[in-house]
């Protein structure tokens, strides 16, 4: 009588990781270690996992660590199951052979998946159009700018008909263990789960990220909703007063309110925010400064760029240089007005 848990099949399931420079190494292992473990419960390989970089070559993550690659995509005519993950700057690897490749494994039926930013690569071949997906929080607002046609999710994972896609870091653990439940069923999946630690499987609607009270350190509900608002409205954007209404408060409260708990006003606040968004379209996109601009809800041009300077110490077209001639650094930059966490 077997104890090993899971089914019986005869071959198993092969996986293939295509790794660009500078992938996310957290993001990579968490994708891979729950199918080890679900290897060594089943006590034979289910699954075998195989690396691809572009061109064969070892492959440097995020964190400066190198992965041999099995093979270069070239080599790869056909595979039954794809992930592609890439961390930083996903733009600057939509170069015809990856896309075309992407787009000759997709007519052959090819299930395929993003890790972290991954759905930037899946999304510029035409391979998400009318698909939900999820990238990486940080990216989100650069995707949802390129491509409107692909509805952006910002649940953990997703998955939609055969394209797989999860936002990135332990977000890839829930993703395969998604995969091995569909295939293997509960039991197998609970004891993966229980060998990694991860002592309770996420559903793909858990939060993308943490609460936005819990990232501000602020509890107050009236002020949470108005800041939730300023978020979510950036292109058109509030006047105080509507804020103040929207919160069910005077404009008075609303200034007195964002004196106590941020230390700065309402209009400070939202233009912090809105700079912020605009200096991701500008990392991130390739939109001209204009339409950065337009997007974040600013009228007149020249404004911009004076309030952008006052924020950044420079204008919007130097600093669009000095950050992407810094994209070997590491790091990000956080959305949260005033505070600058490393560099990319």
């Amino acid at each position: 009588m077997p104890t090993a848990l899971g089914s019986r099949s005869e071959e198993p399931e092969r996986i293939g990781f295509v790794l660009l420079p500078r992938f996310g190494m957290m993001t990579f292992f968490s994708a891979v270690e729950p199918l080890r473990v679900a290897n060594r419960l089943s006590g034979r390989e289910i699954y075998s996992w195989h690396v691809f970089s572009i061109d064969g070559q070892p492959v440097a993550a995020n964190n400066g660590m190198t992965i041999v690659a099995d093979a270069g995509i070239a080599d790869i005519k056909s595979f039954p199951c794809v992930f592609v993950n890439v961390s930083f700057e996903p733009e600057r690897y939509e170069t015809k052979p990856l896309l075309a490749w992407l787009r000759r494994l997709d007519r052959q039926g090819t299930r395929l998946g993003g890790l972290e930013n991954g759905a930037f690569l899946l999304a510029r071949a035409g391979l998400l159009d009318g698909c939900k997906a999820v990238v990486h929080w940080e990216n989100a607002p650069a995707f949802v700018e390129r491509f409107p046609r692909v509805e952006l999710s910002q649940d953990l994972f997703q998955v939609d008909r055969n394209r797989w896609t999860c936002s990135g870091g332990t977000a890839a653990i829930d993703l395969m263990l998604r995969m091995v439940e569909a295939r293997h069923g509960q039991d197998l999946t609970v004891g993966v789960s229980e060998m990694l630690l991860h002592a309770r499987m996420r559903a793909p609607d858990d939060h993308l990220r943490m609460t936005l009270g819990r990232r501000m350190g602020v509890r107050h509900p009236r002020l949470l909703k108005i800041v939730e608002a300023m978020y979510q409205n950036m292109e058109e954007t509030f006047s105080l007063d509507r804020l103040a209404t929207l919160g069910g408060i005077s404009r008075r409260q609303l200034e007195r309110l964002f004196r106590a708990h941020l230390n700065d006003t309402p209009t400070g606040f939202y233009l912090k925010l809105r700079l912020r968004r605009a200096r991701q379209y500008l990392e991130q996109t390739d939109m001209s400064v204009l339409d950065v601009s337009l997007a974040c809800g600013f009228a007149s041009a020249p404004y911009f760029s004076r309030a952008y300077r006052a924020q950044f110490g420079l204008a919007p077209r130097e600093d669009r240089r000095s950050l992407r001639a810094a994209g070997a650094c590491t790091g990000f930059f956080s959305d949260s007005p005033g505070v600058v966490v490393g560099r990319k």
